[in-house]
C-alpha cells in the first residue's frame, strides 16, 4: 500500500481526504502546519520510514508550503503535489520552479487528487524499474539510481525533471510534442492554460545551461528538442 504524507491546516478536509484515499488503497498520514511536515520527514529519515509522496498545501501556519519546498531538498527527494488556491497561478509557478512535481487547485475533487497521486507514484516506480542506463556522449542517465550526469558531473534534478530527460533523450534530435510529453511524463492530457510542462522544462534548461547555451530547444508550436 502506498504511503503518503499530507500537509494541510484544514483538518476537516484532511480527514475527508484521508478516509477517501484509505478506501482506495493509499495510507495517508496528516499534519497541519509546515514545521510539522519538516519534522515528520526528518523523523521518517531517521526511523527508516518511507513516504512515497508528499501532498503539500501552500497556505499553512508556522511555515508555508513554498518555504517547505525550499528546504525540502536538504532532507528528502520525495515527490511533491501542491495544493493551491484557485486562481493563484503565481504560487503554482513558483512551486513548480522550486521542484514540485504537480499541483491541484482547491477545493479539490478527491477523485482527481487520487488520480494525480497514482500518476506520480506510477511514473516514479516505472522509471525506477528500468535498469538500463541511457548513455550519450555527454549526458548519462542511470535509471536504476536515478542519477543524471553531464560530462561526468552529477546534476541535481527532481523526479519529474529526470523523467523529462529520459523522454527527450530517447528521442534526441527529434522534436517531441508538448502533448506527448504531458501524457507520458506528467501522466495527463495537456490543457490549454496549463504551464506545468513549460515550467519544468525551463527549470531543467537553467540547470543544464552551464554545459550548453541551449540544451533544450523550444520549437514554437511543436514542442521541445534535446540538443546537448
Amino acid at each position: 500500500m502506498p504511503n503518503i504524507l499530507l500537509g494541510d491546516d484544514d483538518e476537516e478536509l484532511t480527514q475527508l481526504l484521508q478516509e477517501y484515499l484509505h478506501n482506495h488503497g493509499i495510507h495517508c498520514e496528516c499534519v497541519h502546519d509546515g514545521e510539522a511536515v519538516m519534522r515528520r520527514l526528518k523523523a521518517a529519515t531517521n526511523d527508516a520510514i518511507s513516504y512515497d509522496l508528499l501532498v503539500l498545501d501552500i497556505m499553512m501556519p508556522k511555515m508555508d508550503g513554498l518555504s517547505v519546498l525550499r528546504q525540502l531538498p536538504t532532507i528528502s527527494d520525495i515527490p511533491v503535489i501542491m495544493l493551491t488556491a484557485k486562481g493563484e497561478e503565481i504560487d503554482r509557478i513558483i512551486g513548480l520552479e522550486l521542484g514540485a512535481d504537480d499541483y491541484i487547485t482547491k477545493p479539490c475533487n478527491p477523485r482527481e487528487l487520487l488520480a494525480r497521486i497514482n500518476a506520480v507514484i506510477k511514473r516514479t516506480n516505472v522509471a525506477s524499474s528500468e535498469h538500463t542506463p541511457l548513455p550519450d556522449s555527454r549526458l548519462q542517465l542511470d535509471q536504476t539510481q536515478r542519477i543524471c550526469q553531464i560530462d561526468d558531473i552529477e546534476l541535481q534534478v527532481t523526479g519529474t525533471e529526470f523523467d523529462l530527460l529520459v523522454a527527450l533523450l530517447r528521442q534526441k534530435g527529434e522534436v517531441v510534442s508538448k502533448a506527448w510529453l504531458s501524457e507520458h511524463v506528467l501522466q495527463r492530457e495537456l490543457q490549454p492554460f496549463d504551464r506545468s510542462l513549460d515550467v519544468h522544462v525551463s527549470r531543467l534548461r537553467k540547470k543544464m545551461q552551464p554545459f550548453h547555451d541551449e540544451p533544450i530547444k523550444a520549437i514554437r508550436g511543436k514542442g521541445y528538442q534535446l540538443v546537448l
